[in-house]
């Protein structure tokens, strides 16, 4: 049988348990980052008779803490926008240079790599946002967000199907995330710091993926 919440702290009042949605809040991480770290026994929760995760709002509270004090922007550590989108290029030319683009997105290359470079720093703005400031990764996610709809829009209206198009996509995240991860080993960074980081850009970009396939679903139909 788990132990209760109140049998984890004997001795002390009965903490504040939080279900996994608002503890993640409060750290500033994806409630899927906070659900690793949890199964990986890097912080404590109290699960449930029904399967229920809960999190000790004290422990969460020191584990925000501890991630304001070592977060610094990415463009310090060399991650700019710009240079995550070279990357991006530098992988998509590999990928796409063996097959011309479709007649629609030929005509509208460029306004398709203005999107990609608005996009990626609207990861960056989420990335770099204050924890605490739910507001502003919030706000950078629905540029994001609203960047991909567009994209996939006009991808289905010049007639590339839904593979070719989500194919695109993961050729567009591949670089971006090794980019963050090399960055990181170069710049000696925190290991724990590296791997929400790159936990919470793969999140990100997996909630991107799954609007831009409703987007060109919707588009299509």
């Amino acid at each position: 049988m788990a132990p209760s919440p109140e049998s984890l702290h004997p001795r002390s009042p009965a903490p504040d348990w939080l279900s996994l949605g608002p503890a993640a809040r409060l750290v500033g991480v994806d409630p899927d980052t906070l659900r690793r770290w949890a199964d990986a026994g890097q912080i404590d929760v109290f699960t449930t008779p029904g399967g229920h995760r809960r999190f000790d709002r004290r422990a969460l509270e020191r584990v925000r803490a501890s991630r304001r004090t070592r977060t610094q922007p990415l463009a310090s550590l060399g991650a700019t926008p710009e240079r995550l989108s070279r990357a991006y290029r530098r992988s998509y030319d590999t990928q796409a240079g063996s097959r011309p683009p479709a007649p629609g997105v030929a005509a509208d290359l460029e306004a398709y790599r203005q999107d990609g470079r608005r996009l990626v720093a609207a990861l960056v703005a989420h990335l770099d946002a204050n924890p605490a400031n739910a507001r502003a990764r919030a706000s950078a996610e629905a540029d994001a967000a609203e960047l991909v709809d567009d994209m996939a829009r006009r991808l289905a209206e010049h007639g590339v199907g839904l593979t070719e198009a989500v194919g695109q996509f993961v050729v567009a995240r591949r670089p971006f995330l090794t980019e963050l991860a090399g960055i990181g080993r170069r710049r000696t960074l925190d290991p724990a710091r590296l791997a929400t980081l790159y936990e919470d850009a793969s999140a990100l970009l997996d909630r991107l993926l799954l609007r831009f396939i409703s987007a060109h679903q919707a588009a299509s139909a």
